[in-house]
């Protein structure tokens, strides 16, 4: 085959493909509602995995129990009390 045929076949095969992009940029409006809807949908179904995995696992009380109550014992331990045993006898 002569170059020329070769430049002229490889010519012909972008037409082609820029043909196809065309098209596919074309779409109907339908489709696109539903590409947003199939967005939504994973979004929804990838939170609604994350929340089971939590429930499942009880990972919420877990963090509750490891993480926060240590953190409000340390904190409410070192607060200042008065003490009743201190306080004189004729007073309520």
């Amino acid at each position: 085959m002569s170059i020329r045929k070769k430049l002229l076949k490889a010519a012909l095969k972008e037409e082609i493909r820029k043909e196809r992009g065309k098209r596919a940029k074309r779409r109907c409006p339908g489709c696109r509602v539903l590409g947003v809807f199939g967005k939504l949908f994973a979004a929804l179904a990838a939170v609604y995995a994350l929340l089971f995995t939590v429930f499942f696992f009880d990972l919420d009380g877990k963090l509750l129990y490891y993480v926060v109550e240590p953190l409000l014992v340390k904190h409410y331990d070192k607060m200042e009390r008065r003490n009743p045993l201190d306080m004189p006898y004729d007073m309520k």
